[in-house]
């Protein structure tokens, strides 16, 4: 009996001791864990429902529901582009500059943030700086929408007045894809910033082609015409961007070239 005894007074003390502290901290790491995929959960319901808003053009809604993804996790580089892209349509030209940045410190190859970064900078006419964060777009091989930073390229290099470093750039963008309307656009841009009307006006009409709701193109389609004084062809091209576009600025100036055409 005694020799029992001893064997189970041997085996308890054996058994390995927990300090209460180890234990509490494991807890508290699970827990901890448990409510960061919670917050990381709302934080993508809050993302995706502001880039619903974002679709629809309701920046406002948008950036409210941005906003409130951030306070729950913040490093999230798909939500700073988000947020950026909020800003720079509310004109907030700093603070989308800013998001923008914290997106690509978080996710170095995201070429669409780097786009999105330069158009801010060419936006605000930086041209060197827009250039550079486009090619850091192109950078990777695997960037999915090559024409959209190659078009940029092109409007960068037409605001520096190097007009065949433009065509070329917009050239490449339509080879990525050609029924990438802005390019088209952007090319027509250039063949007119040369005074080659009738060549602007062929880039111009595909452009409208490829999208027939393209009231800024229709514009520049207007005036490539009449500079080329065809007012027959001008005439419908201006009357479209006033129906496509109406009670809006573009469409006053459209009402403003008609007026001066029937003069």
């Amino acid at each position: 009996m005694k020799i029992v005894l001893l064997i189970r007074s041997w085996v308890m003390t054996k058994r390995p001791v927990f300090p209460v502290g180890s234990i509490l901290v494991c807890l508290l790491l699970v827990s901890c864990a448990t409510d960061l995929a919670e917050r990381k959960r709302q934080a993508e319901a809050s993302r995706r429902l502001g880039e619903a808003y974002l679709n629809e053009g309701n920046f406002t809604g948008a950036l409210k529901e941005l906003l409130t993804a951030e306070k729950l996790y913040e490093k999230d580089a798909f939500l700073q582009n988000d947020l950026g892209l909020a800003y720079f349509a509310k004109e907030e030209y700093e603070l989308a500059i800013s998001h923008f940045k914290k997106a690509l410190a978080l996710k170095h190859d995201y070429s669409e943030a780097a786009n999105n970064l330069g158009a801010v900078y060419l936006r605000l006419e930086e041209w060197d700086t827009a250039i550079e964060h486009f090619k850091k777009a192109l950078d990777n091989l695997i960037y999915a929408t090559p024409q959209f930073a190659l078009s940029n390229l092109g409007e960068a290099y037409r605001g520096k007045k190097d007009y065949e470093l433009s065509i070329a750039f917009f050239k490449k963008a339509i080879k990525a894809n050609a029924g990438f309307p802005p390019a088209h656009r952007g090319l027509g841009l250039t063949y007119m910033a040369m005074g080659d009307y009738w060549t602007a006006a062929s880039s111009l009409e595909k452009a409208v082609q490829y999208a027939p709701r393209f009231a800024d193109a229709y514009f520049d389609l207007g005036r490539a015409y009449a500079s080329q004084y065809t007012n027959e062809k001008a005439l419908p091209a201006f009357k479209k961007v006033v129906e496509l576009a109406p009670d809006t600025p573009l469409a006053d100036s459209a009402i403003a070239e008609i007026r001066k055409l029937q003069e």
